[in-house]
């Protein structure tokens, strides 16, 4: 298989095409750096986004819900449009119209499928604890088949993608502009990890396991997601 996803009218870009990007790499990073994504899709003939917490195996996407939503039911077999979003700095320029922010997003087209059978949804369900805690599944009780059937796991294939990158530097719109006695620059942004906050009822003497050791105070989120996605023990 190419490592590139081939561009469409739905993807290609038309304005500022060089912030486009449909290599596996640049996808599958900003993928692996988030937790969360926005799913747009049609309900009752309304649209609709509903943001959830999403994982990736490969070239599919998967998320879950409540066997009760009737999102995921409207979700299941129609299309729908998958965005994820990180937001890395402002842009600050000499001029308002300069002004920008930075950030790395994904959008993908496709027609996500319902995982019916429980052992599918073990499997499933599985690799999102590993995804998010690698070897979290080991330190916990098995999942229950009774919790399976209170669930809805979805999948989608991703083929139509693509991927748009804002980097800096400021560009101003008119060059006398540089020379105004005004601060520009960037404002980076990151998501760091906080103490980790013991459960009141936590039996006594009881540690974080293995699987969390990635989540240390101070931690960049990104580093700790891309470790569970690629699967790496911490």
């Amino acid at each position: 298989m190419s490592a590139d996803f081939t561009p469409t009218e739905r993807t290609r870009l038309r304005r500022r095409p060089q912030r486009g990007h449909f290599d596996e790499a640049t996808v599958f990073a900003i993928l692996d750096a988030a937790v969360v994504c926005h799913i747009g899709y049609v309900r009752d003939g309304q649209p609709v986004v509903t943001p959830t917490a999403f994982w990736r195996e490969g070239r599919r996407l998967y998320w879950h819900g409540s066997a009760a939503s009737g999102a995921l039911g409207a979700q299941a077999g129609a299309p729908v449009c998958c965005t994820v979003t990180l937001h890395d700095g402002f842009l600050v320029g000499r001029s308002g119209f300069a002004h920008s922010i930075l950030y790395r997003s994904v959008m993908a087209f496709g027609m996500p499928a319902a995982i019916t059978d429980l052992p599918g949804k073990r499997r499933a369900m599985t690799a999102f604890l590993a995804r998010l805690y690698p070897g979290r599944s080991a330190e916990l009780r098995p999942i229950q088949d009774d919790e399976l059937r209170q669930i809805v796991v979805l999948t989608m294939e991703l083929d139509e993608v693509s991927a748009k990158v804002r980097p800096g530097p400021v560009l101003e719109k008119e060059p006398a502009d540089y020379a105004v006695p005004c601060w520009a620059g960037t404002i980076p942004l990151a998501t760091t990890v906080g103490a980790l906050e013991p459960d009141a009822r936590l039996a006594p003497g009881t540690a974080p396991g293995a699987s969390l050791a990635a989540y240390a105070p101070g931690a960049r989120l990104e580093d700790a997601l891309r470790a569970g996605a690629r699967g790496e023990p911490t």
